[in-house]
C-alpha cells in the first residue's frame, strides 16, 4: 500500500486482514506500520450497538427469508453469493481454507448435490 494509506481492519478480532495488523485500543486506536495507519480496535460494532444490530439485520434479511421461502437446496441453487457463505455442506467441508485447518478433504459446493 502507498504510504499515509488507512486501513480499518474490521476483522481484527478474527486475526485481522494484514500482516501488519495488531489489535489496538480506544484510548490508542491507531499505530503506522510500513508508512500505513491502521485502525484495528476490536469488536468496533460494540461502539454502536443499535447500528451494528440493525445493519446486520438488514445484510441477513434477504437471506433468512430466501432460505425459508425456497428451502436450503434451492436458494443456494439460485444465489451465488448464499453459495459462497456455505463452509460445510451435508457434512463435508465445502471452504478449503477451513477443511485445511481441520486436516480434513475439501469437497468444493459447486460439485455437490444441491437437490
Amino acid at each position: 500500500m502507498k504510504r499515509g494509506a488507512v486501513i480499518v481492519d474490521i476483522c481484527i478480532d478474527a486475526g485481522g486482514i494484514a500482516e501488519t495488523s495488531r489489535p489496538t485500543t480506544l484510548a490508542e486506536p491507531t499505530f503506522v506500520a510500513e508508512g500505513v495507519v491502521h485502525y484495528c480496535v476490536p469488536n468496533m460494532p460494540a461502539a454502536v450497538a443499535r447500528a451494528g444490530a440493525a445493519a446486520l439485520s438488514a445484510a441477513a434479511l434477504p437471506y433468512v427469508r430466501a432460505l425459508a421461502g425456497k428451502g436450503i437446496a434451492r436458494a443456494l441453487r439460485e444465489d451465488a453469493g448464499l453459495r459462497e457463505g456455505v463452509l460445510l455442506w451435508r457434512g463435508r467441508f465445502t471452504h478449503a481454507g477451513i477443511a485445511a485447518e481441520a486436516g480434513m478433504p475439501f469437497a468444493p459446493l459447486a460439485e455437490a448435490d444441491l437437490a
